[in-house]
């Protein structure tokens, strides 16, 4: 896998660190509802424990990403790229699917899949 490639998965990998963040340790701040669109404390409450829950899914994410970088660059990075792919098309899956649900989410899925399927032209090219 190019190194640009691995440079943006892990730029990849530290968006999905700040979705953890967001969702699992910041949700009950009002700011945050706003950036999801729900406007009542009470759908907010409601939704609390499967932000949590979905922080944690971008959480390891992440981590999954920075291990496969991590096998991918080093010295016996020989057919090594297999975790970094899978994360690379597992974002680029979970934005699709943000993106089909809701139209209006299309910066988020955006900013979710991007930089991932930017990562993965290089390697679907050589």
């Amino acid at each position: 896998m190019p190194g640009i490639s691995l440079v943006l998965m892990t730029v990849a990998g530290l968006v999905h660190v700040s979705f953890y963040v967001i969702e699992s340790l910041l949700w009950r701040r009002p700011s945050v509802h706003r950036i999801f669109g729900v406007s009542s404390e009470a759908d907010a409450e409601t939704m609390a424990f499967a932000l949590f829950n979905q922080g944690y899914y971008n959480l390891f994410l992440a981590a999954g990403t920075f291990v496969g970088v991590g096998l991918s660059s080093g010295r016996l990075a020989h057919d090594k790229h297999e975790l970094v792919v899978f994360c690379a098309l597992f974002m680029v899956g979970a934005a699709a699917v943000l993106v089909a649900s809701n139209r209006k989410l299309w910066r988020g899925a955006v900013l979710q899949g991007g930089l991932p399927a930017l990562a993965l032209l290089p390697a679907l090219i050589l």
